[in-house]
């Protein structure tokens, strides 16, 4: 194909997204279910201050929402993913191949993950390298981890004597989720690396020790509940035995009735994950496709209206609804890159 018919082509094909994208007036937003509550609410929000129709946020899972978001330019693909964990370089590969090359990455705050249990229940305390054993597929037969074994662990208490006399019933989140993601490379993986020759395979094996350091097992102790975190809730309200995996704004918002686990001493708070005391914290995002910025009417002012005092900073309505918020340095700096449309550098 000759320049102009390769400029002509371009064109064509700029037009047909344009054309395609002008027959949606409504932002289309996907991804985290952690995320999610945070996005509704600045949707909502949006919806009633601006002219624009209110955007559609969906729940589909951090790495369900990059894949929906990842897999074209046009009218039939979301506009907005929000992450639970940072975008994978394999993710930006994919969107590349499918023509999504400009992705604008929005961090908004943090987020701890917590293993929580009904109120009805006696508090508990745990280490991460107690939950590893608990929930690990496999588990050394030592102290060491030289060798291991099918994860043989029926009750807490077979772990530790202060652990719990009941049945290990943990409701998690399913392998798409970013919470998953996070849960196993924060907590999962801080307890298996308490195991020396473990901790040493990393450097010669890393594929094995990330096999064993991310494996769940798949004998019902772990029970994939879903990216629907409100009925993981009712679950633990109903059953007291058992507990849930899911973040910290869902615990928060729902202290009346589920208790969260103290992990390696610290207790899931505000102050000790914004202060990283807390083990098992992470970042949040939002991924904006560039190539519907101008054509999707309202997406410029919505990221306007996530990046606002009023809803990220210290006593915004985010705040209120569990986001831990970024420093003052840091929302000035990412919200105007955000604003510029700085794009995603890996």
């Amino acid at each position: 194909m000759n320049k102009r018919n390769m400029l002509a082509a371009a064109a064509v094909a700029s037009i047909a997204v344009a054309t395609s994208a002008q027959a949606r007036d409504q932002i289309r937003i996907v991804g985290s279910s952690t995320v999610f509550p945070f996005s509704t609410a600045v949707a909502e929000q949006f919806g009633k201050s601006t002219e624009f129709k209110t955007p559609v946020v969906e729940s589909t899972g951090s790495g369900g929402g990059l894949k929906l978001f990842c897999a074209g330019v046009g009218v039939r693909h979301p506009d907005v993913t929000n992450a639970s964990r940072r975008i994978k370089k394999s993710e930006v590969d994919r969107c590349a191949r499918n023509g999504v090359k400009a992705i604008t990455e929005v961090k908004i705050g943090y987020d701890g993950i917590v293993l929580a249990n009904s109120r009805k229940a006696k508090p508990t305390r745990i280490t991460l390298k107690q939950l590893f054993l608990a929930l690990a597929k496999s588990v050394p037969a030592d102290g060491t981890g030289e060798t291991l074994k099918d994860n043989p662990y029926k009750m807490w208490s077979d772990i530790d004597a202060s652990l719990p006399k009941r049945k290990i019933e943990v409701l998690g989140p399913p392998p798409t989720s970013g919470t998953r993601d996070a849960f196993v490379e924060l907590a999962m993986e801080g307890g298996c690396k308490k195991f020396p020759a473990i901790e040493a395979m990393k450097k010669k094996d890393k594929k094995r020790y990330k096999a064993i350091c991310h494996g769940i097992r798949e004998d019902g102790a772990f029970i994939d509940a879903g990216e629907n975190d409100v009925l993981i809730i009712q679950k633990l309200v109903a059953n007291p035995n058992a507990y849930g995996i899911f973040g910290f704004s869902f615990l928060d918002s729902n202290a009346d009735r589920i208790q969260g686990t103290m992990v390696n001493g610290v207790a899931p708070e505000f102050e000790t994950i914004s202060s990283g005391e807390y083990p098992v914290s992470r970042s949040m995002y939002f991924y904006v496709k560039q190539a519907h910025v101008g054509v999707i009417p309202g997406i410029e002012e919505f990221i306007g209206e996530f990046t606002a005092e009023r809803a990220w900073g210290p006593e915004g309505y985010l705040v209120d609804k569990g986001l831990i918020p970024l420093s003052d340095e840091d929302r000035k700096r990412i919200g105007s890159a955000a604003m510029a449309g700085a794009k995603l550098s890996m």
